[in-house]
């Protein structure tokens, strides 16, 4: 069996502040005094570049995970504003709400795949009700 390679401090370092810190790359690699040619040998190495595809995995789960959370307080925010008294807010609530339908992905595929989005759900008959009230309205200030 293959002996397993480990990080080095300053690569682990690195990595943590990259991924975790405030700085940009090259001010991290300038605070470890790493060189940019020294940071593409690791990049080549694969136990570096494993560790790095895996924090940016991680961050992008945690982005989605952010997300997922305050979707439902979006989509109620953006209902509320269905019922706006600026008709130009409302409008552009339902249409938000309208092309929101075709943007949600389906839990059992990955998220990552944007050939997997697909509607999970549909409007409920209330809130199309609304939608297409307000448009209505709008359609006919216009036409004044």
């Amino acid at each position: 069996m293959a002996k397993i390679k480990k990080l080095k401090k300053k690569q682990l370092a690195v990595l943590d502040e990259i991924f975790l810190g405030e700085l940009d790359e090259q001010a991290v690699l300038d605070k470890y005094n790493v060189s940019r040619n020294q940071y593409y040998k690791w990049l080549t190495d694969d136990c570096f570049a494993e560790q790095f595809d895996r924090r940016i995995a991680a961050s992008y789960r945690q982005s989605a995970a952010l997300i997922a959370r305050y979707a439902t307080l979006a989509a109620a925010k953006l209902v509320q504003l269905t019922e706006s008294e600026n008709q130009e807010t409302a409008r552009k609530a339902c249409l938000d709400i309208i092309s929101m339908q075709g943007k949600t992905s389906d839990p059992g595929h990955k998220t990552t795949d944007p050939e997997n989005m697909t509607p999970t759900s549909s409007l409920s008959p209330e809130t199309a009700s609304k939608i297409l009230e307000v448009l209505a309205q709008q359609q006919k200030t216009e036409d004044r």
